[in-house]
Parts: C-alpha cells; structure tokens; sequence
C-alpha cells in the first residue's frame, strides 16, 4: 500500500483514504470516472496533493489487478 493511502478501522469504516484526511479513495476514483481532471480534483479538495491522486489511482490499479474476473460465456 502506498504511504500516502492507509485503512484504519477508526476512519471510514476502514475504507482507503488518503493519509491525514477523511478523502476516500472511491471519492477520487469516482470523479475521474465523472471526467474530473487531476487539476479539477485538486481544486475540489485543496488539501490534496497531486501525488495523493496519482496514489489513489495507483491503489485502484493495484486492486484491480488482485482480483479474478470471471466473463460471462
């Protein structure tokens, strides 16, 4: 895991986010899924960093590629 995102069961239910805010790493996956920019994102919450978007994206790569995909035949 990044040293940007961290999971504590005590924040979000545990869910990713990024370190030292309450910004769940779906928020950001979300808005880039919506066509928010990185610069968009940052504008949004301005207390990010670039690095934390790429770290959230990286985390989502990293997680995807983890999981079995099973295509319907």
């Amino acid at each position: 895991m990044s040293a940007r995102i961290i999971c504590d069961p005590k924040i979000c239910g545990g869910k990713p986010v990024i370190r030292g805010t309450r910004i769940m790493v779906k928020n950001i996956l979300g808005m880039v899924a919506g066509g928010y920019t990185a610069q968009r994102i940052l504008k949004a919450y301005p207390e990010l960093k670039a690095q934390d978007v790429s770290a959230a994206l990286a985390y989502a790569a990293d997680a995807v590629a983890e999981e079995q995909v099973f295509t319907h035949a």
